[in-house]
């Protein structure tokens, strides 16, 4: 089959690799479509220990199941791998197992034409949902599990609150329209890259502006921050913006270390929330959401095909694409 693999720091390999065999309990699926996530991107620039070359990365699909239990279902997927049996999992928060592997990190991903998963992991889609929907499974669903932590912490409905989302990938735009669809009538939306910042303008009734060039929302202003970035420049500007009482949901993780304003975290009364990922409800729910079309039109999302993954990753890693997402098609689903 063919793959896109990561070799080495900024080299991303079109080639021949073996067929994935399912395990016990595994099932293999056919890649529709999958999408090139900001960890990817980290992979790629050589800034992540866990994901080690020769590797093929992606964790972001759709297809369908060829081999194994369920042949001809279409599904996505979750990308964690979690042991079922210590208490997180069994109390519906696996997304903290301690025993967790990851395709795309761990073993190979879904930059393929096919790769193995547990049967567990498997996701059905509903009749006629669109690859290009459903390959927005898991942005979305990490949004949406960042999203409902945030308005658990606030002090008023969400509808009522004013909302700062930093960064217009993938999952702070998505996150952006979530909170539009559940309500909330003030969102504005922080993005630094001329291109992303025109398309998040685009695409729904959001406030967009350049953090770099731009004044944003004043100090102490935003009752809930949404850092979908993780620098140590956004970490700042959330608990600038963030009013006395908010909250700071933290998504990103593109610096893992820095200061932050504790003194104001502590006198103001801010509750910071760090949140990784999702669980398998979240994931449904983003499945349903994109049906039904709560992110809208999905007009920025970019596709191209697999062998062109690797001008893909160089666009993205050079500013010089707009798409908050860009999904790669395998040769037999473009």
């Amino acid at each position: 089959m063919k793959a896109l693999v990561y070799t080495g720091p900024h080299t991303m390999r079109y080639r021949d690799e073996p067929e994935p065999a399912a395990g016990p309990g595994e099932v293999v699926i056919e890649v529709d479509a999958v999408g090139i996530c900001g960890s990817d991107l980290h992979a790629f620039h050589g800034r992540d220990p866990r994901r080690v070359p020769p590797l093929i990365l992606g964790h972001e699909l759709a297809g369908t199941i060829v081999a194994g239990q369920g042949a001809g279902r279409r599904v996505t997927v979750n990308p964690l791998i979690t042991c079922g049996a210590c208490d997180y999992c069994r109390t519906g928060r696996d997304n903290l197992c301690a025993r967790k592997t990851m395709i795309g990190m761990t073993r190979s991903g879904g930059f393929a034409d096919r790769l193995a998963i547990p049967a567990a992991c498997v996701i059905d889609l509903p009749p006629g949902m669109d690859a290009r929907a459903a390959a927005l499974t898991e942005p979305a669903a990490t949004g949406l599990h960042a999203l409902n932590l945030g308005m658990r912490a606030l002090a008023r409905p969400l509808p009522e609150a004013r909302t700062l989302v930093i960064g217009a990938g993938a999952v702070g735009l998505l996150t952006a329209l979530l909170a539009r669809a559940y309500g909330c009538r003030d969102v504005t939306v922080g993005e630094t890259n001329a291109l992303r910042r025109a398309s998040a303008a685009r695409s729904g009734d959001l406030h967009v502006y350049d953090p770099a060039t731009q004044r944003g929302p004043d100090a102490d202003s935003v009752d809930l921050v949404i850092d979908a970035v993780g620098a140590k420049a956004t970490r700042t500007a959330a608990l600038a913006a963030v009013k006395p009482g908010g909250v700071v949901v933290h998504i990103g993780l593109m610096d893992w270390a820095s200061e932050i304003d504790m003194r104001k975290l502590t006198l103001a009364e801010i509750t910071l929330i760090g949140t990784y990922t999702y669980s398998m409800a979240d994931l449904r729910a983003a499945v349903q959401a994109l049906q039904s079309g709560v992110y809208g039109a999905l007009d920025w999302v970019e596709e191209r095909s697999l062998a062109e993954g690797a001008g893909a990753f160089s666009d993205l890693d050079g500013g010089h694409c707009g798409a908050a997402k860009i999904l790669l098609r395998p040769e037999h689903a473009a």
